[in-house]
């Protein structure tokens, strides 16, 4: 909720064009929204958050399954979740 308006003042302040702020403010304010991914850097980041919250709540294989087949599409994020948990 707190980080777009940071992250924005930031930015502005080492020089970032409008148009990369807004789109990083957006990316943080909906990073936990799994709908409507809208580019590869949206698809990049869910990904990799997703890779940190299985690896931080110490989730099941069970679950890491569901998560590669529902969340994960990039070639890379397969590999990566694959390699870190022995899928």
């Amino acid at each position: 909720i707190e980080g777009p308006a940071p992250a924005g003042e930031m930015m502005k302040k080492l020089g970032f064009s409008g148009d990369v702020i807004a789109r990083v403010q957006y990316l943080v304010a909906h990073h936990h929204t799994y709908t409507n991914i809208d580019g590869a850097d949206y698809r990049i980041l869910v990904e990799a958050d997703f890779l940190v919250n299985l690896f931080e709540n110490g989730n099941d294989q069970k679950a890491m399954l569901a998560a590669r087949e529902r969340v994960f599409r990039t070639p890379s994020a397969i590999r990566i979740l694959n390699a870190m948990f022995g899928l």
